[in-house]
């Protein structure tokens, strides 16, 4: 060929090795509301809307319906990026929770909470902390908890119209999916919209305060023991002694409801999931699982469909471990390791342009249950009389 002779010198890149992996953003929170006065420019109906300036959007939202009270619940914990989706207002309960759900209308758009999932394609990441605060009743709840499992997201719900823990315990049981916490009583908070004390939804708080636990501490940190801002009371007395387990909040958690508590401010007070398999009890368990099988998977995007040569199953593995070692360096997992295992990978296998790489990990537990044990005894009598004399 021509360009196989020349006379001078030649530049080739060589661009192999190992590929540095980043984490996946977190903090972006999905919310759903009604609106019906909000700035139709702003929030299209039906339409995810991404929002930076939250203190702005609260301006554009209306005072009618949930979207700014939820925008300010967000605001009051940090200034996450967050996507709203405005759904359409109902003329009754049941049509409110049809338009909430949302479809596939004819012209292939998706509508209500169903658009949360058009985001990655419209802005390029994905929300992962889910909420429907004040409009979550039973059937909103138990579809947003099917979204969130197609996200990788992770869903807070109330127990939604339970006027007692027993109510909410047997609520808590309507799920089974580790992508969901069970949420109650609610907070009370100064409405300026009506000069009055309001009830206030706890899970708009707790979308506001995981986005700020994940930019502040990390995904791994779960949502309890965290002071909530803006708050002046809980919706519903809720007993809570830190060694007492028989007391209303202990019943609760013992169900996997997370309730509010008053201790130095107001606190949720609860880290578990509805989880029916018990690796994924706590929400930290959760979360971790979503991360890292989206920034490992999404790091090989630029890997896909380069040729299957021994060094680049090499790279892969090493990029792999690196992260993992990362990740338990910054205590975020106790433990991580990756591998190939030759008995799946044969050639068969390979020649088809498959390859298996296996990983484990073990996230970090909440310490949820400390156990001091306490001890009376004589020994330190024993040399009394001569403490006396010195």
């Amino acid at each position: 060929m021509p360009t196989d002779y020349h006379h001078g010198a030649r530049v080739l890149e060589i661009n192999e090795g190992i590929r540095p992996i980043r984490t996946i953003s977190t903090a972006v929170i999905g919310l759903v509301a009604v609106a019906e006065d909000a700035d139709p420019t702003v929030f299209p109906e039906d339409t995810p809307v991404l929002i930076t300036d939250i203190d702005t959007a609260i301006g554009k939202a209306g005072v009618k319906g949930t979207l700014a009270s939820s925008l300010d619940a967000i605001a009051d914990q940090a200034k996450p990026v967050v996507i709203v989706v405005r759904a359409k207002k109902g003329a009754t309960d049941a049509e409110q929770t049809s338009n909430l759900i949302g479809t596939t209308n004819a012209a292939g758009k998706l509508t209500g909470m169903k658009a949360l999932m058009s985001a990655q394609a419209k802005f390029g990441f994905k929300p992962r902390i889910l909420g429907v605060p004040g409009l979550d009743n039973l059937q909103v709840a138990t579809e947003l908890a099917a979204i969130a499992k197609r996200l990788r997201a992770f869903a807070y719900v109330s127990a939604f119209n339970c006027k007692t823990k027993e109510e909410a315990n047997t609520y808590r049981q309507n799920f089974g999916q580790r992508e969901v916490m069970v949420i109650w009583p609610d907070f009370v908070n100064w409405d300026t919209a009506t000069n009055a004390e309001v009830v206030a939804p706890a899970v708009a708080r707790a979308l506001g305060l995981r986005a700020y636990i994940d930019e502040t501490v990390g995904w791994h940190k779960t949502l309890s023991n965290v002071p909530v801002e803006g708050v002046q009371g809980i919706s519903r007395d809720v007993f809570w002694d830190l060694q007492d387990p028989a007391t209303d909040a202990g019943i609760l958690n013992a169900a996997g409801v997370t309730t509010l508590i008053r201790r130095d401010g107001f606190r949720f007070w609860g880290s578990r999931t509805c989880s029916a398999d018990a690796l994924f009890a706590f929400e930290s368990a959760t979360r971790t699982a979503h991360v890292l099988a989206d920034t490992i998977a999404d790091a090989q995007f630029a890997m896909i469909d380069l040729p299957m040569h021994p060094t680049l199953i090499r790279d892969l593995l090493e990029s792999i471990n690196a992260k993992g070692r990362e990740m338990v360096s910054n205590k975020q997992l106790l433990g991580f390791s990756a591998w190939v295992d030759e008995s799946i990978n044969t050639p068969d296998v390979i020649k088809a342009g498959k390859f298996y790489i296996d990983y484990d990990y073990t996230p970090v537990p909440p310490l949820e249950n400390l156990m001091l044990r306490q001890r009376i005894t004589d020994r330190h009598l024993v040399d009394f009389a001569k403490k006396i004399s010195m």
